[in-house]
């Protein structure tokens, strides 16, 4: 009999044991499968629809004239905001992007469970390819947000486009990080949506969207208002406005310490990206079997 130490795939430097995954690093070895994924959820996410891609215009722009006329023409909110309708639509756009991501990347795995109980391939692929998904179909409402903000008189500078880069980026991270989390869970306890769809529908008052950031200060203590602006959510809201609001007003109400506040919004998200992935990782053994 061979020696099995002989045989040449065992031997070989670049073999690698089937089944074994290094999380999230995994998912850049093999980008044209990323690639695959990723066209799959953007084909399939308006199969069958009359309009197709125009629902990625239709619903922001539907959600933002809600908001405007309740609170600009009823309530009046927007006395003290300057270009109120730039600075609603600018931050909506933002919880919006958070919205998809932690909903698309929570039922990733469910989604595609037919792929997952079949064959192997790093199961972080498909929140990921979710993650993608969203970004196109973010991209649209981008295009809208520069167009209004052109009319309302903006003259981009470097700052700015660092500040929106830095906000999608903290933004993904921080989703992905949740999105691992309770993606992993909810294939075992489908419930997880439900929480999800809780956290969502509070994400839009629990950022300066539709009032600003010194309204908070006024009404939270130092310490929790801290907090609040740590959450990465509203630091990237706060940085979609510097980016796209602030340049058109004459007296803008920015944020102080927005970069310290930014910085350390990073780190939450950093930590929720790695303690997503270890609970990922603990549990996708089973995924097959639950599904």
């Amino acid at each position: 009999m061979a020696n099995v130490s002989q045989h040449p795939a065992l031997t070989d430097p670049e073999y690698k044991t089937p089944g074994k995954s290094r999380g999230l690093l995994s998912v850049f070895n093999d980008p044209y499968l990323m690639t695959l994924i990723v066209k799959k959820g953007i084909k399939t996410r308006y199969y069958g629809s009359a309009l197709g891609w125009a629902w990625s215009y239709v619903r922001p722009f539907a959600q933002f004239c809600m908001y405007w006329i309740v609170f600009s023409l009823f309530l009046k909110v927007d006395r003290d905001i300057e270009n109120f309708p730039l600075y609603l639509f600018s931050g909506l756009i933002v919880v919006n992007l958070f919205g998809e991501i932690f909903r698309n990347t929570t039922s990733a795995i469910v989604d595609n469970s037919s792929l997952v109980k079949k064959i192997f391939l790093p199961r972080e692929l498909f929140p990921v390819a979710a993650v993608g998904v969203a970004l196109v179909h973010f991209m649209p409402q981008v295009v809208i947000l520069v167009i209004v903000a052109l009319f309302f008189g903006l003259s981009f500078s470097w700052l700015q486009i660092a500040a929106f880069v830095a906000a999608v980026l903290l933004l993904v991270i921080w989703t992905l990080g949740l999105g691992l989390f309770f993606g992993a869970i909810n294939v075992k306890h489908r419930d997880s949506r439900n929480i999800v769809d809780l956290i969502l529908m509070f994400s839009t008052w629990g950022s300066p969207v539709i009032y600003s950031w010194s309204m908070v200060q006024r009404a939270f203590p130092d310490w929790l208002f801290h907090i609040y602006m740590a959450n990465p959510a509203t630091a990237a809201v706060e940085l979609f406005h510097y980016a796209f609001w602030a340049p058109t007003a004459t007296a803008p109400d920015l944020a102080p310490n927005l970069l310290t506040y930014s910085g350390a919004a990073l780190g939450l998200g950093i930590v929720a990206l790695l303690i997503g992935q270890l609970v990922f990782k603990k549990t996708e053994g089973t995924f097959a079997q639950h599904l």
